[in-house]
């Protein structure tokens, strides 16, 4: 069987996305499963490597291929294929925010779901960015997930973290928490139930079991605490239920996470940004990934950010971008 082709995107160049590219793209582990090109800056690429090589990291330095097209790829073993956009200028300091670099990340990201779409790629696995660079650059997108559906022409996203067999899927992101209780009405967390029980089915997971957590402490103690489950939540979870769902909520925020981490159900709707993600960071901060539920292509990523603290000094861990890689080829072979 061939094996299908995942593309990373080298993030912003400042930060460690150049370091952490080169490194899953020469991992055995990913290169068994898939065949790996990263979508970036050539010259910046072979930089990351020189400094990782300097300290260690890299005891066998791989060849920088750039390539103009999918096709001139030959996916050979210590060989690195580049999709050059060849767009950092060779003086951009490691580690300092810019517009020109975040122009760079938003270049690769376009170019990667351009690719996509075309069906020359299988699946898009994305270093990270940063949200200020991007708003110096004049890019509209807030972050990933926006970009991602607009420029796929998804009706709507939703992002769902991974880690260590907990799934959690966000009713809300990057709002304040008056917005976001504000958000969490009847029709969007049955839109939530829905897109998150039709994603998984596409990818290996029929029918989920899914838990809905609660917005209140104790997910309202029946109304004590607040009436928002009575008159949102449980509205749209016995909705979910007359559609054919499983659906089982909602559930004390407390108490949800564990029970799914455990394997009670396959995945969470939690109800806004911190709810769901300090569940997942607890379980390891270096191995969540992120999936972007809800457009016509895979993508995967890491849930960290820039790190400008350590980028370019050869130290930056790659397991979160290892395993965003690994998860891509799990939901691969679940469609297959």
């Amino acid at each position: 069987m061939k094996k299908p082709t995942v593309a990373m995107t080298m993030g912003d160049p400042a930060g460690i996305g150049p370091e952490i590219s080169v490194q899953a793209a020469v991992n055995s582990k990913v290169t068994d499963r898939v065949n790996t090109l990263i979508i970036g800056d050539a010259t910046r690429l072979q930089k990351a490597i020189d400094i990782l090589a300097e300290k260690g990291k890299m005891t066998v330095k791989p060849e920088i291929r750039p390539i103009n097209t999918i096709q001139e790829a030959r996916f050979e073993q210590g060989v690195i294929e580049v999709i050059d956009l060849h767009n950092v200028p060779n003086d951009l300091p490691w580690g300092e925010l810019s517009a020109i670099a975040g122009q760079c990340a938003f270049d690769y990201l376009n170019k990667a779901v351009q690719l996509a779409v075309q069906k020359e790629i299988d699946a898009i696995c994305t270093a990270p960015l940063n949200k200020e660079a991007w708003k110096l650059a004049g890019v509209k997108y807030p972050g990933h997930t926006e970009a991602l559906a607009e420029l796929s022409g998804a009706p709507g996203s939703a992002m769902m973290l991974v880690n260590a067999g907990l799934r959690v899927v966000h009713v809300t992101t990057h709002v304040s928490l008056k917005k976001a209780i504000e958000m969490a009405t009847k029709e969007r967390v049955l839109g939530r139930i829905r897109l998150t029980a039709q994603s998984l089915s596409q990818f290996g997971v029929p029918n989920p079991k899914i838990a809905v957590a609660g917005l209140n402490p104790h997910a309202g103690e029946g109304g004590l605490f607040g009436d928002e489950e009575a008159q949102e939540l449980i509205p749209a979870i016995e909705q979910a239920r007359a559609e054919g769902y499983q659906v089982t909520g909602p559930l004390p925020p407390d108490s949800v996470f564990s029970r799914a981490a455990s394997g009670e159900f396959d995945v969470v709707i939690a109800m806004y940004h911190d709810q769901g993600h300090i569940a997942i960071k607890m379980l390891g901060f270096d191995t969540g990934i992120n999936v972007t539920l809800g457009l016509p292509i895979l993508r995967t990523s890491v849930d960290h950010g820039t790190a400008f603290d350590i980028a370019g000094k050869g130290i930056a861990r790659d397991q979160s971008m290892i395993a965003a890689m690994m998860v891509a080829a799990d939901f691969l072979q679940g469609r297959q």
